[in-house]
């Protein structure tokens, strides 16, 4: 009877195994957080990104549930002008010198079909840390045909006021202070420990 129960504890425990959560590791060279905010109180509007990002993911697909935790060199702004560049990380905006990294924390949310549609979350820059909520306009997870292993992507945007940051330079001026926030990130399974 022993012996006949034993396959079937094995078969329990494979399941129970393939059903816990997978760490994915954010890919930096497709991970690229993007911001959109306005100049001269809608002259135009200035788009750049930040060129290096690290994190990881926790998902648990059976679970229904999931963590980002995500770090941002804010060094690695970009707008595509250097002159701007060097503008964004003084201590006029950003401050790199003295806030070198971002960091947004959160838990997955909103779950339809398995599917998350937003993140809850928190947003620490320029040393002050405020609530964010990220929508997810897509979500896809499939094997990567290269790496043999589960990747996964997702489209996220958020809305927040730089001014809340303590980030105003320009208002004085008639800048608007609210920035949009777009992410296009993906992230891999870390490998399974041998």
């Amino acid at each position: 009877m022993k012996i006949r129960l034993l396959p079937l504890a094995l078969l329990g425990l494979c399941a129970a195994a393939s059903a816990a959560p997978v760490t994915y590791v954010i890919d930096p060279t497709h991970t690229y957080p993007s911001f959109e905010a306005d100049h001269f109180g809608g002259m135009s509007v200035w788009r750049g990104k930040f060129n290096k990002t690290s994190g990881k993911l926790l998902v648990d697909k059976e679970g229904g549930s999931g963590s980002v935790d995500i770090t941002i060199d804010i060094n690695s702004i970009d707008y595509g002008l250097d002159a701007m560049n060097a503008k964004a990380r003084s201590a006029e905006l950003f401050d790199a010198k003295k806030y070198p990294k971002a960091y947004y924390k959160g838990n997955f949310a909103g779950y339809s079909n398995g599917v998350p549609s937003r993140v809850e979350g928190e947003l620490t820059l320029h040393g002050v840390t405020k609530p964010l909520v990220l929508t997810l306009n897509s979500v896809k997870c499939m094997p990567h045909p290269m790496l043999k292993r589960e990747f996964c992507g997702a489209d996220a945007i958020a809305t927040l006021n730089r001014d809340d940051f303590g980030i105003s330079a320009g208002k004085d001026w008639g800048f608007k202070m609210d920035v949009t926030l777009r992410i296009q990130v993906e992230a891999v399974a870390e490998k399974a420990k041998p």
